[in-house]
């Protein structure tokens, strides 16, 4: 199977940084990037090497990669989607990336990370304009009203989502109504509304070879 279905805090020793992909782990003394700040495996605690251009261009993907938890040929497609539309690549890139319908339920606090919105959009909890969506890489669009459908608002999941949400800020480019679990996407993300640990500008560096 494709998809990374490992401890996902692996990942973020892995690159020696909070990705914050498991919620509320994250803001705790549980999280093991606090606990064991160093790469995975038998040697990951010894060995340090010194990353320079190839390799500095490869994380900072990765990194990307694993934020939004998309496949490789995944990317690749929004990278070159990107490379043919007006403007900046790098930011192009990253604003399909959070145009994601999985992205936007975890932006509006429906789900305590990316992964569990994926799984919510999957089975059907999320609507998109009254209509059900069940695709998380659907490309949400200015004026989309995004809903959790009636039948599924009183899952424990999205109740204990919302209650931890409600004291994050919103991003500048949506608009949320807890109580009713719905948000609006007021504009298209721009990169300073996009508070990501990544320099687009390295991927399209990588990609460009």
């Amino acid at each position: 199977m494709a998809r990374y279905t490992g401890p996902v805090c692996r990942l973020c020793r892995r690159e020696g940084m909070k990705l914050f992909l498991k919620g509320p782990k994250c803001f705790s003394e549980k999280c093991p990037v606090e606990k064991r700040n160093f790469a995975p495996g038998q040697h990951g605690k010894d060995r340090k090497p010194k990353v320079v251009g190839y390799g500095l261009q490869l994380r900072e993907k990765q990194k990307a990669k694993r934020i939004y938890f998309t496949l490789e040929k995944q990317f690749r497609n929004y990278f070159e989607k990107a490379a043919r539309t007006k403007g900046v690549t790098g930011e192009a890139l990253l604003q399909q990336l959070e145009r994601r319908l999985d992205n936007v339920v975890y932006r509006l606090g429906f789900a305590l990370s990316r992964r569990q919105a994926r799984q919510l959009v999957r089975h059907g909890h999320v609507a998109v304009n009254g209509r059900k969506v069940n695709i998380p890489s659907y490309q949400a669009n200015a004026g989309d009203e995004i809903t959790v459908r009636e039948r599924s608002q009183k899952l424990v999941v999205i109740e204990i989502a919302k209650e931890f949400s409600s004291h994050q800020p919103v991003a500048n480019w949506l608009e949320v109504d807890r109580v009713n679990s719905k948000g609006r996407v007021t504009a298209l993300p721009k990169r300073e509304d996009i508070n990501l640990p990544v320099n687009e500008q390295l991927i399209v560096e990588l990609y460009s070879k």
